[in-house]
């Protein structure tokens, strides 16, 4: 399985070496069993990853968001409309996707990775920028892991898988 469409207008966040998105592999947790495999881009990332017993440790992140404030997301606080961006953001709106899978689906979702992992479909590959440690790649990479969420596809991949 693949990402549904690569993305060209996002980019990884990075501002310089103190203002930059995080992301990178585990020295203490071991790869989960949905990420068996599939950091296979990681040898494409300088540096490479640690070596650590059994190879590298879980990748993060899952998937990405545009936080950007700049282009974030339109809201409505005390009456005026305003943009917000940045975690405060995106944790909400990821936590609503997943709502949305519970509702179109009528079944609750607790630990979601084992399905997104699964699926793979649903989410704009960024395939621009890097975080200072590593260069983004086509699939899975430590930037912006599966990618970020095209909330339609992502639920009718949801859909078709259970």
């Amino acid at each position: 399985p693949t990402t549904t469409s690569a993305s060209s207008s996002e980019t990884v966040w990075n501002d310089g070496p103190h203002s930059a998105t995080g992301g990178g592999y585990s020295d203490t947790f071991p790869v989960p069993a949905w990420q068996n495999g599939l950091p296979a881009n990681a040898r494409h990332h300088k540096p490479a990853p640690k070596p650590s017993p059994g190879g590298h440790g879980r990748g993060v992140p899952d998937v990405s968001g545009v936080a950007d404030p700049q282009t974030g997301y339109k809201v409505r606080v005390d009456g005026k409309d305003m943009v917000i961006g940045g975690t405060s953001a995106v944790a909400p709106l990821g936590a609503a996707l997943i709502a949305l899978f519970a509702q179109s689906t009528n079944r609750r979702f607790g630990q979601i990775q084992p399905l997104l992992y699964s699926r793979r479909t649903g989410f704009h590959d960024v395939t621009t920028g890097n975080n200072g440690t590593y260069q983004v790649a086509t699939g899975w990479d430590p930037c912006t892991g599966l990618g970020s969420p095209d909330g339609t596809a992502l639920v009718a991949a949801i859909k078709s898988g259970l």
